[in-house]
């Protein structure tokens, strides 16, 4: 028996270009629903939809929680939620916790496409930096769907399509003008599909949900890890499926390996920031405690409070030298912001 048929599309810097590139040709009435995840600030409203109905002819809309989903529409995910796919047929728009630092990501969606939609999924990776998407599209392989990947030389940002290129067997790679025909193409064959929904994505998809039996099985999937969840600060269990390695942690959280390295980049920075900021002010502490012992004639402790002074701004100095490597010049005003 042939599965349904569902089209996910993952995209990030570079995706509204890519995005309007296949709308713009894509055929009306195509045998399934289309659902899009791109990268969105979590305080800042989509027009998404709205762009890509104006620019196709395939009518777009924001999904809602619980949505049948409808052949021939194009469903955006909302900002600060991940979209994912029902057996029933409808569509999930939750707060789940965040995969790759994003929500909405692309490995949820597609994860849950492949669960549900097993071989009848197709899913597409275009522009975006870092890697996600790519254990995403493993799961839609595994269970037999499509995976295209948009050019990384047609790419505005070429890391999440040579990331999905460099992990699966992918079918088809092709500039964002050309996926559309690809797409009907594919949508002209039914698919069936290989293989079995194992424990793994069963308990990532529902922990995507914030399922409560997911959160609390105490079986985890892969391996424990020597680090923690830069977010929860919880053990991260690693889990690899053939060269591609990723992690989780208990409450959800998720991570590839170049979004585990950004976020770490990230806490420590915030740290260094924090550092400097301490030091600043107790340099500056240390300066007037100094003045005041001075006008006592305390001049021993004038030096004890001298020294710490100068101490705490060779430490500051140290760090701002570090922070400046890369971020450019900062203001005094700045770092008091942080």
């Amino acid at each position: 028996m042939a599965e349904q048929r569902i089209v996910v599309i993952g995209a990030s810097a570079g995706g509204i270009e890519a995005l309007t590139a296949i709308v713009k040709r894509l055929p009306r009435a195509l045998p399934a629903p289309f659902c899009v995840v791109l990268h969105l600030l979590a305080e800042s409203p989509s027009i998404l939809a709205h762009i890509l109905s104006r620019e196709g002819n395939v009518p777009a809309k924001q999904v809602e929680d619980g949505e049948r989903l409808c052949d021939g529409v194009i469903y955006v995910a909302a900002p600060d939620h991940h979209l994912l796919l029902e057996r029933n047929g409808t569509a999930r728009s939750v707060r789940g916790p965040r995969e790759n630092r994003h929500r909405p990501a692309i490995d949820p969606l597609f994860r849950s496409a492949a669960y549900v939609y097993g071989g009848g999924a197709i899913g597409i990776v275009l522009s975006g930096a870092l890697d996600d998407g790519t254990a995403g599209l493993i799961a839609i392989k595994r269970l037999g769907g499509i995976a295209i990947v948009q050019d990384p030389h047609d790419a505005q940002h070429p890391s999440m399509p040579s990331s999905a290129l460099a992990h699966v067997l992918v079918d088809h790679v092709l500039p964002a003008a050309d996926i559309p025909s690809q797409i009907a193409a594919e949508l002209s064959v039914p698919r069936k599909s290989i293989g079995t929904v194992d424990a793994v994505m069963k308990q990532e998809t529902a922990m995507a949900k914030l399922d409560p039996h997911a959160m609390q099985e105490e079986e985890r999937a892969g391996q424990p890890s020597a680090y923690s969840c830069p977010e929860c600060s919880g053990v991260l269990w690693q889990i690899r499926e053939g060269e591609f390695l990723r992690y989780r942690c208990r409450v959800g959280h998720a991570y590839s390996p170049e979004s585990m390295l950004a976020a770490q980049d990230e806490e420590l920075e915030d740290a260094l920031w924090a550092a400097m900021k301490t030091l600043e002010e107790n340099a500056q502490l240390a300066g007037r405690l100094a003045a005041n012992e001075r006008e006592r004639g305390h001049e021993w402790m004038v030096k004890r409070f001298e020294e710490r002074e100068k101490e705490a701004r060779q430490r500051a100095e140290v760090i701002r030298k570090f922070l400046l490597r890369d971020l450019g010049p900062v203001s005094e005003e700045q770092i008091g912001h942080r």
